[in-house]
């Protein structure tokens, strides 16, 4: 009999183990799963550099040859070198700076390097032989880039271990800067420049 409600009570520990359920979160909620780089802080990096880069006067405007009467500044979205520990997919934040800037109608953009690579693989094949010559596009007619904007993200962890005084607890700090430069190519100077800090600390009680 006992052998029976043994069983019975390990079948269903594992049928309770091995339901799930899944629901749609708001993506603007505050994500504190763990101390980790997470949504909420690719959000609070990216609109604050969307907003020092609108707001900044320096940056209101560019002329140049064969601009003609658009004088918006051309941006080209550079890299954000990761010298955290963590793997960070940097190019999310440049992607939702790019994305809410052109969005903002107050840049213009050219392609990065991965655009690059698709428009020379489709200029070449519209050159090959296979479209209406009169419709095929040319190399030699893309706009220039003003500025490049690029950026560097870091990060200091701290960690306290368990011990009688934290009460068994151990304590994580982890402390985030992120800085990012436009800097115009013709003359290399740095044109604008701004950061953003976040800190975030995690306490894990002994039974955790």
């Amino acid at each position: 009999m006992k052998l029976l409600s043994l069983a019975f009570l390990a079948a269903t520990f594992v049928a309770f183990q091995s339901c799930s359920s899944v629901k749609y979160g708001d993506p603007q909620e505050t994500e504190t799963v763990n101390i980790d780089f997470g949504s909420t802080d690719l959000q609070t990096l990216s609109k604050k550099m969307v907003k020092s880069l609108i707001d900044s006067p320096n940056l209101a405007y560019l002329d140049a040859p064969g601009k003609r009467d658009d004088k918006r500044i051309i941006l080209y979205m550079g890299g954000v070198d990761n010298r955290t520990k963590e793997h960070i997919d940097t190019e999310a934040i440049t992607d939702s700076v790019r994305t809410d800037l052109l969005q903002s109608g107050r840049f213009r953009f050219v392609a990065d390097q991965k655009g690059q690579k698709e428009i020379g693989d489709q200029v070449r094949f519209q050159n090959d032989g296979r479209v209406n010559p009169e419709m095929a596009k040319q190399f030699g007619k893309q706009v220039g880039a003003d500025m490049i904007v690029y950026g560097s993200l870091v990060s200091i962890e701290k960690k306290n271990s368990r011990s009688i005084e934290s009460g068994g607890s151990k304590l994580e700090d982890v402390y985030y800067q992120f800085i990012m430069n436009a800097v115009n190519i013709e003359t290399g100077e740095i044109i604008w420049s701004d950061k953003q800090e976040i800190r975030k600390k995690q306490r894990t009680s002994i039974f955790g």
